[in-house]
């Protein structure tokens, strides 16, 4: 056999036996007379030792050839070590070797398989398969693992069955742009890569599964960024006979369990805020509410007091930074140019110092007394030795732009810490959004979330103002779930297309088999859709999903390891029915 322990088993106990191990040459001390070598493999290093007064001269100037990263097979004796290794687990012992195979040789690797590397993440990718023999890499997709087993479990008890969903559908206008596949039997048709499941899902609820999931593939064609991928993984929930207490219920649960589970972290408290809330208190409909920093309205306090850069706009606003009366005018100067950056797009930014003793110092005391800075002070809530920050310009824009002020001095401030957890429901999100471009209104979410039934009337007269039966499950500042009550009857289905520009005839031609369905006793349903990369990611303390997918893409949306996408020669093209320039 190769092996019959692991690299990372063997203890003082297995001191006398006889041992065979497998695995790559992690590093080699030659000292001529006697060899050692880190032997690693998934679980953990094992010292190997060669001495010439108990090895053979053939078995000593073997492992005197051996390079990193081969692979090797050894038999030997586990003895106790000389020089111990706290740091590892098989730290105390190693193996006198009476026997080498050397399974396979190795190039000298283009970066050090290491905890800490040489190798730049456009190298890394490249070699991916090298990268993934690292410990940093290895153990964010064994964790990746424990979440997803973790989810299964927790599902399955709640009753949930998991049915897999075709991944070749038909491509649908909503959303992002789709990734689409040429048929070869069917000319000049294509299928689409699926965005979601979400028609399946719906259907599934009619076919009478009444709780479904799916850790599902997903693609979007769109552009990536550090937590986006074009293909990436939802946990995908459906439930039938639901109201949204019922769902928000069972997926407080899951990630209550998650974080119990996997980080050993216990959370209570699931509070919930209206989207109106959300983005009036932060900025954006994702808040991290780890920290305060609460925005504050300043309007009544601000305007109308001879400075123009405030009079004219249609919101002013402020947050407190903590302890930020201590910064230096470099320091402030620096947030100032920050904000200008043109993926912030500010003018501008207005700060206040509360000093400890009392007194209040501004970059607009030409305009503004110290009794109209004190009242600033009260509105936001300020104490002495806090610095006070202010935007002003439209409201939409300038809201976001606090808010990612807000995010960057949370993480320079140290107030967004890894380890601790803060989940947050964000309910009563819009139904509709405007969209200048086409000049009409989109779903939020998709055409197939329920209005509240309170506000149904309103879709005739101010759509804008009616609110969906949507929610999204937020996690230290990013959504990490998201989904809604479904309309489950044709007649309100065909009067959502027809508020979202539908002509019934394109209805019919997209989402006709729905519809269609709705009308074979299409019980009330509804459900959610967790980003399963951005979870895990979160839980294993980081923010960006890369390392936590096996073989991720790069930001143009290309692996780099197997160089695609690619062309297609002349031949398939033309078996494809396509025409593109080569």
């Amino acid at each position: 056999m190769y092996r019959s322990h692991t690299c990372g088993e063997l203890n003082t106990a297995n001191i006398g036996q006889k041992v065979q191990l497998s695995g790559w040459v992690q590093k080699i001390r030659d000292k001529g007379f006697m060899v050692w070598v880190d032997l690693r493999d998934r679980y953990g290093i094992t010292q190997l030792i060669f001495d010439e007064n108990r090895s053979s001269r053939d078995l000593m100037e073997k492992a005197q050839k051996l390079g990193r990263e081969f692979v090797i097979q050894i038999s030997g004796e586990v003895i106790e070590r000389e020089s111990k290794n706290p740091n590892i687990p098989t730290g105390e012992v190693e193996v006198l070797v009476s026997e080498l195979n050397i399974l396979n040789t190795s190039k000298t690797p283009p970066f050090t398989i290491e905890e800490e590397t040489d190798g730049g993440e456009d190298l890394r990718m490249k070699y991916r398969y090298l990268d993934i023999r690292r410990n940093p890499v290895k153990n964010k997709l064994m964790f990746r693992h424990k979440v997803g087993m973790e989810v299964r479990n927790y599902l399955s008890q709640k009753g949930f069955i998991e049915v897999e969903t075709p991944y070749l559908i038909k491509s649908t206008p909503e959303g992002a742009r789709d990734f689409v596949v040429p048929s070869r039997m069917n000319e000049g048709q294509f299928y689409a890569l699926p965005q979601s499941p979400q028609t399946f899902k719906q259907l599934l609820m009619v076919g009478g599964l009444d709780k479904y999931f799916q850790i599902v593939k997903c693609f979007r064609d769109e552009d990536l960024r550090a937590d986006r991928q074009p293909e990436f993984t939802q946990i995908d929930c459906e439930m039938a006979f639901v109201e949204q207490e019922d769902i928000l219920n069972i997926f407080e649960g899951l990630t209550r369990f998650l974080l119990k589970e996997v980080n050993n972290v216990e959370v209570q408290e699931f509070p919930r805020m209206t989207y109106a809330e959300a983005m009036k208190k932060y900025g954006n409909d994702k808040p991290d509410i780890r920290f305060g920093m609460e925005f504050a309205e300043l309007n009544d306090l601000a305007k109308n007091k001879g400075f123009n850069v405030f009079d004219q706009q249609e919101l002013v606003v402020g947050i407190v930074v903590p302890g930020g009366a201590s910064f230096t005018r470099k320091e402030i100067d620096k947030l100032v140019s920050w904000v200008k950056r043109p993926q912030i797009g500010a003018t501008g930014l207005v700060w206040a110092k509360y000093n400890d003793d009392g007194s209040l110092k501004s970059s607009v005391d030409k305009f503004y007394s110290e009794e109209d800075l004190i009242s600033w002070a009260e509105a936001t809530q300020a104490n002495k030795g806090d610095l006070i920050l202010v935007m002003a310009g439209d409201a939409n824009k300038t809201r976001t732009q606090l808010s990612a002020l807000r995010m960057h001095l949370g993480n320079e401030l140290g107030l967004r810490k890894a380890d601790e957890f803060a989940p947050l429901w964000v309910v009563d999100f819009p139904l509709l959004e405007w969209d200048e471009e086409t000049n009409r209104y989109h779903a939020m979410h998709h055409p197939f979330t329920s209005p509240k039934k309170e506000d149904f009337a309103l879709l005739e007269t101010e759509p804008g103002k009616v609110r969906a039966n949507a929610y999204d499950l937020v996690l230290n500042g990013n959504e990490i779930g998201g989904g809604s009550i479904r309309i489950h009857d044709k007649e309100t289905q065909a009067k959502m297309f027809d508020y979202l520009g539908f002509t019934p005839e394109e209805a019919e031609a997209q989402f006709g088999f729905l519809m269609d369905a709705f009308q074979y006793g299409a019980p009330p349903h509804g459900g959610i859709a967790f980003g399963f990369d951005r979870l895990v990611a979160i839980l294993g303390g980081q923010e960006s999903i890369r390392d936590f997918i096996a073989f991720p893409k790069n930001n143009a949306g290309r692996d780099v390891m197997i160089d695609a996408p690619a062309s297609l020669d002349k031949a398939q093209l033309e078996e494809l029915h396509l025409q593109v320039k080569l």
